[in-house]
C-alpha cells in the first residue's frame, strides 16, 4: 500500500498548487484526480472563457473601425475559431500542470478518490480520463489528507440538462456557433460574461436574474452601472424576476418569467454551483458538512484534524484564486505540524478580489458601501471617474469609474468597487493596501504614473479625503 504524508483528492487550482507546496516543504505527496488536471478552472472555466472573451473584445473593436480611421468590406467571423483556439490554451496549460506535477516529484493518480478511512484513500480507476498520470486501483495511505473535490454547476428544482436546448458553462464551452438567440439564468460573473460573449458574436440575449440587479453581490452603483452599459450593447434583461418554468419547444426553448413566456434556441443556466461533497466518505470518518459544504477552521481543518478541506468544497467564495490560496494555507498548516515550516496567517477573505470579465469589466475587494454602513462603519467614500482619465480616453474605452469605501475613524479600506477597463488588472495594488493596511493618505503618496488608467486609484484616493484633482 503506497504510503505518503499527504494525499489531495482533486487536480484543480487548488488541488494542484497545494500539492505543489506541499512537495516544497518536503512532504511526500499524492495526488488523484478522476478526470484533467487544472479542474473546471483551466478546463471548462476560468481559461477558455477568457479566450473566447478575447475573440469578442476584438470582434468589438473591429466593428468601431470607423472611429480609428480603418474599414472592413469583407469581415468575416468564424466563431468554431475561437472556440477551438480556447480548448488549444486550455490544453497547453493542462499539460503545463502536468509538467508541474513531474518536476515537484509529485505522483499522480488518475482515479475517483474516496475516504476509506481516517488515514487511508480508495482510489477506483475512471472511463475517459485525461490526467496524465498513473493508472491506479487499491488504497493509499496518507498522514493528512486534502479534500479538493471542487464544485459543478447548480440547476433550477425541477431542471435537468437537456443539450443543445438547456445548458451550463460546460455545454456553452463545447459550442462551435453561437446561438441565434439565448436566455441566460443568473446575473452573476458566469452569466454576464456570457451573456457579453454572445452577443458581441450577434445572438439575441436575455439575462433573468432573481435578485433587483445585474451582477446582484456588486455594490449597488456598479449593478446600476453595468446596466446602462448591457442596455447600450443591446442585452436585455430582467432584474426581480423568479423563473417558474423551462421547457422544450420546436426548434428551441420557453422560459416562462415574471408573467412573460420569452422563446430562444438555448437557455444557459447559471445560478451557481453546488459542493461536490458526495460519495466521498464523509460521514463513514466524521467530517462535518453544512449545506452540502465542507465545514473547516482558519487553517481549512476539517472537524477531523488531519482531513482538510479546500476550494469550492467548503461553500465559501468560489474561485480560483481562493482554492489556491487555501490550498497553500492547508499544507503550510500541515508543515508546521509536521516541524517543517512556520504557521501560516489565516486568510482575510474581504482582501479576495472579485472579478468579472464582460464588458465593461467589473473588479472588487471587500465591503459594499451598503454592508460597511449595516456592520456599523462611519465611511468615506471616494469616487472617480474613467471618463477624466486620459489613458482611458486615449484607449476609446472611458465608460466607468473607480469607488473606494473608507472607514472614516481610522483610514481602513473597508472596499473596492471598480467598472471599467481593465480594472481586473488594477485591482491588486488595492489588495496589496489592504494587506499592508495602508490608508488612502498612502496611497496618494505613491507617484502614479502618467498617463495610465491606475491614476484613477490614486484620484479617488484622493477623492477620499476631500481633494480630487481633475474632477
Amino acid at each position: 500500500m503506497p504510503a505518503y504524508d499527504v494525499v489531495i483528492l482533486g487536480g484543480g487550482p487548488g488541488g494542484y498548487v497545494a500539492a505543489i507546496r506541499a512537495a516544497q516543504l518536503g512532504l511526500r505527496t499524492a495526488l488523484v484526480e478522476r478526470e484533467h488536471l487544472g479542474g473546471v478552472c483551466l478546463n471548462w472555466g476560468c481559461i477558455p472563457t477568457k479566450t473566447l472573451l478575447r475573440h469578442a473584445e476584438i470582434l468589438e473593436w473591429l466593428r468601431r473601425g470607423a472611429e480609428f480611421g480603418f474599414a472592413f468590406d469583407n469581415l468575416r467571423v468564424d466563431y468554431a475559431v475561437a472556440q477551438r483556439r480556447s480548448r488549444q490554451v486550455a490544453e497547453r496549460l493542462v499539460r503545463g500542470v502536468q509538467f508541474l506535477m513531474r518536476k515537484n516529484r509529485i505522483d499522480v493518480y488518475e482515479g475517483e478518490g474516496r475516504l476509506r478511512g481516517e488515514h487511508q484513500v480508495e482510489v477506483r480507476p475512471t472511463q475517459g480520463a485525461a490526467v496524465g498520470g498513473q493508472r491506479f486501483e487499491g488504497v493509499l495511505e496518507a498522514k493528512y489528507i486534502v479534500l479538493a473535490s471542487g464544485a459543478r454547476p447548480r440547476l433550477l428544482p425541477g431542471m435537468s440538462l437537456d443539450p443543445p436546448r438547456v445548458i451550463t458553462y460546460r455545454q456553452a464551452l463545447e459550442l462551435q456557433q453561437v446561438p441565434r438567440s439565448i436566455v441566460i439564468i443568473g446575473a452573476g460573473p458566469i452569466g454576464l460574461e456570457f451573456a457579453y460573449l454572445f452577443r458581441t458574436y450577434g445572438a439575441e440575449v436575455t439575462l433573468i436574474e432573481m435578485l433587483p440587479h445585474l451582477a446582484p453581490l456588486e455594490d449597488e452603483e456598479i449593478s446600476v452601472e453595468l446596466e446602462k452599459q448591457f442596455t447600450r450593447q443591446g442585452i436585455r434583461f430582467m432584474t426581480g424576476t423568479r423563473v417558474e418554468a423551462v421547457r422544450a419547444a420546436d426548434g428551441g426553448v420557453t422560459v416562462e418569467a415574471g408573467g412573460q413566456t420569452l422563446a430562444a434556441e438555448t437557455v444557459l443556466v447559471a445560478v451557481g454551483v453546488q459542493p461536490n461533497t458526495e460519495d466521498l466518505g464523509l460521514e463513514a470518518v466524521g467530517v462535518q458538512t453544512e449545506k452540502g459544504a465542507v465545514v473547516v477552521n482558519e487553517f481549512m481543518q476539517t472537524s477531523v484534524p488531519h482531513i482538510y478541506a479546500i476550494g469550492d468544497v467548503t461553500g465559501k467564495l468560489a474561485l480560483a484564486h481562493v482554492a489556491s490560496a487555501q490550498g497553500i494555507v492547508a499544507v503550510e498548516h500541515i508543515a508546521a505540524r509536521e516541524e517543517k515550516g512556520p504557521m501560516p496567517p489565516a486568510l482575510d477573505y474581504l482582501a479576495v478580489p472579485r472579478c468579472t470579465y464582460c464588458r465593461p469589466q467589473i473588479a472588487s475587494m471587500g465591503l459594499t458601501e451598503r454592508q460597511a454602513r449595516e456592520q456599523g462603519y462611519t465611511v468615506k467614500v471616494g469616487k472617480f471617474p474613467f471618463q477624466a482619465n486620459g489613458k482611458a480616453l486615449a484607449l476609446g474605452e472611458h465608460a466607468g469609474f473607480v469607488k473606494l469605501v473608507v472607514d472614516a475613524k481610522y483610514g481602513e479600506i473597508l472596499g473596492v468597487h471598480m467598472i471599467g477597463p481593465e480594472v481586473t488588472e488594477l485591482l491588486p495594488e488595492m489588495v496589496l493596501a489592504r494587506v499592508a493596511e495602508l490608508t488612502p493618505e498612502e496611497i496618494v503618496r505613491a507617484i502614479h504614473a502618467h498617463p495610465t488608467l491606475s491614476e484613477v486609484l490614486a484620484e479617488a484616493a484622493h477623492a477620499v479625503l476631500g481633494a480630487a484633482l481633475h474632477i
